[in-house]
């Protein structure tokens, strides 16, 4: 363990817990019936144990001097916070929070497209160990984000099925980016892990992302779903 890790101990708790919790509550709201109780709950658990994670992934990675973590702390921490408000509000409102998290976004989008650049004309073309390629793609996503933050504040919100693909859409990829960061940066740390089969826990969110985004926008699903209380 480093001596920044060691000094800052509890901060490594607290992200190496929530981030586990995230990834059992979020495997289970993804497993369960959409709108049931379990599914309240567990979700609620993903979104606490997620914001903990992303907060504390990004002050760890401060000081450390690894600001492409610094940005992936953050990601984490807007995509969960952004899902979980979504299906919070009430259907057609919006207020400052979306406008923050709009000017969120777009700030890791600047963060990320520097940092790029920066790998991009590095010896390695990598910066804290990741590719430039790796990192103009996330902000990309993120600006399409931002985009979309965008339309629901100039809506004045969102309502139906467009609110329940963009809180589901957002918490699978948040889940993604959780499942990616332990099975190829945490758990070889803790166990002699490696191979091919690790990728298959870190693609199985985006996945059901996509089957559940099918399922609501082009069957009749939602209608009678209990999603929509």
């Amino acid at each position: 363990m480093s001596p920044i890790l060691s000094q800052h101990f509890p901060a490594l708790v607290l992200h190496i817990g929530g981030g586990t919790l995230g990834l059992l509550s979020g495997a289970i709201a993804l497993s369960v019936r959409k709108g049931s109780p379990l599914h309240r709950v567990s979700g609620t658990v993903f979104f606490v144990s997620m914001l903990i994670m992303g907060a504390m992934a990004a002050y760890l990675a401060y000081f450390e001097r690894r600001y492409s973590m610094v940005l992936g702390g953050t990601l984490a921490f807007y995509l969960v916070a952004t899902a979980w408000l979504t299906v919070w509000r009430k259907e057609n409102t919006t207020g400052l929070f979306e406008v923050g998290a709009l000017l969120l976004a777009l700030a890791c989008v600047a963060g990320y497209v520097i940092l790029g650049m920066q790998a991009a004309r590095s010896g390695t073309r990598l910066i804290d160990g990741l590719p430039s390629v790796m990192l103009f793609p996330v902000a990309t996503l993120l600006l399409l984000a931002a985009g979309l933050d965008l339309k629901v504040i100039f809506n004045g919100g969102i309502s139906g099925v467009p609110r329940i693909a963009r809180h589901l859409w957002r918490m699978c990829v948040g889940l993604f980016f959780a499942a990616g960061s332990f099975f190829t940066n945490a758990l070889p740390r803790i166990l002699p892990v490696h191979g091919p089969l690790l990728i298959v826990p870190i693609v199985v969110p985006l996945v059901l992302m996509i089957f559940w985004l099918i399922r609501v926008w082009f069957t009749g699903w939602y209608k009678n779903s209990p999603i929509q209380a």
